[in-house]
């Protein structure tokens, strides 16, 4: 099994920065592929950047390139979220999700392919 832990939401003016860290526990090592989704109520969930296992392989949704930064921290099991210039449609609930399919390095930008997922943490940015 494996558990996820969400910490470093917060409330956030525009333009301002927050940074949220992921803690994995269980069977996690470098064989996990890791993501962070975002869920705003009355939108679909979207992926907004993803980890392949080992790290090798980033992904980011076109809504936060080049303001979102994903990191992870293979010794420490832990994977972070570096979020620069923040948008109020930035708001939402954001989930660390992680996979443990094992026959790609790759990570998807599909909420579903993930089977385990914290407990959420709230980022707002106001305007």
């Amino acid at each position: 099994q494996l558990q996820l832990v969400e910490s470093g939401g917060g409330l956030v003016q525009f333009g301002e920065s927050l940074r949220l860290s992921c803690v994995a526990s269980g069977h996690v090592k470098d064989d996990t592929a890791i993501g962070w989704v975002r869920q705003v109520p009355g939108k679909e969930r979207e992926v907004v950047s993803c980890t392949g296992k080992n790290g090798g392989v980033t992904h980011y949704a076109d809504s936060v390139k080049d303001r979102f930064t994903i990191s992870r921290d293979i010794a420490r099991n832990t994977v972070a979220l570096q979020m620069n210039s923040l948008k109020p449609e930035d708001t939402g609930v954001y989930y660390c999700v992680a996979t443990k399919r094992w026959y790609t390095v790759d990570c998807s930008m599909s909420p579903d392919w993930y089977e385990f997922w914290g407990q959420g943490t709230q980022v707002t940015v106001s305007s």
